[in-house]
């Protein structure tokens, strides 16, 4: 059976505006469990990393306020206004699941998604630079924040490198492809389609049941929507940095085992059910 996965991007917050990496050991956005509540910034929730700005330079995209923790994380008036704004009737059939951040959480729940959050859905760990801006991150270490832009297995943070995060994400995505639950554990003792074997930093999840058609809707960060387009077309790492996410945008994949076409970046209000 085909797999059709929608990825979306959750909308705009200050914080995300702040260019600040959000706290990724927060309790708040990460065991949030089971309930859809606030959500975080596109290329934020768990760990921020830049996309390119106009002239190709990184541009970070995050989510917590200075200081701030899950409150910070939050969506603000215009942030729900714009998620209630695009509200989709989605398939009735549909699985839906969402990064285990607060902006995540709260843009499901505003476009009515009934949503499980998955801790393999969420973003890059950021370690030691969460809470801190890009800008205060390359005055003080700027040597570590080049090597985190330029060499895929660095994690100068402490936190996931990119190839980890990439792993991670493929797991996930190859192990739907297969017929897997739709959490990507694998069904039926099968093992998951990936390639890579998930990085030993892969956030376990619990089993969770498969969509009856093959459909699936997250709600997710956007460097989780990257990692899967690098994924799914067999870019290489690099490419990464070169993928930018729009909020409240749909990108949805289409495939099995492990061979995926991407169609990408469509607004919410002009995606069909």
């Amino acid at each position: 059976m085909t797999t059709r996965l929608m990825l979306v991007s959750p909308a705009m917050n200050p914080a995300l505006r702040e260019a600040r990496f959000p706290h990724t050991d927060d309790p708040a956005a990460t065991a949030a469990g089971a309930a859809t509540g606030p959500a975080t910034g596109a290329g934020a929730g768990a760990g921020a990393r830049p996309s390119t700005g106009p002239g190709g330079e990184p541009r970070t995209e995050t989510a917590a306020g200075p200081g701030a923790r899950s409150g910070g994380d939050a969506l603000d008036a215009l942030g729900l206004r714009q998620a209630e704004a695009v509200r989709e009737h989605f398939p009735a059939t549909a699985t839906a699941y969402v990064s285990p951040s607060p902006r995540c959480r709260r843009t499901a729940e505003a476009l009515g998604l009934h949503a499980k959050p998955l801790p393999a859905l969420a973003p890059c760990a950021m370690g030691r630079w969460q809470g801190r801006t890009l800008d205060e991150v390359a005055a003080a270490e700027p040597d570590a924040l080049a090597s985190w832009l330029s060499d895929p297995a660095s994690a100068p943070h402490g936190g996931e490198s990119l190839l980890e995060l990439l792993a991670r994400t493929a797991h996930w995505l190859d192990a739907l492809g297969d017929g897997a639950a739709s959490d990507g554990a694998p069904a039926d003792g099968a093992t998951g389609g990936s390639a890579t074997p998930p990085s030993p930093t892969t956030r376990a999840t619990p089993p969770s049941p498969r969509a009856t058609d093959g459909r699936l809707i997250a709600v997710v960060e956007p460097d989780i929507v990257r990692a899967c387009a690098v994924h799914a077309l067999g870019a290489p790492p690099a490419a990464f940095w070169r993928i930018d996410v729009r909020p409240l945008t749909a990108t949805e994949l289409s495939g099995r085992a492990g061979r995926w076409n991407l169609l990408s970046g469509r607004p919410l209000h002009s995606t069909a059910p």
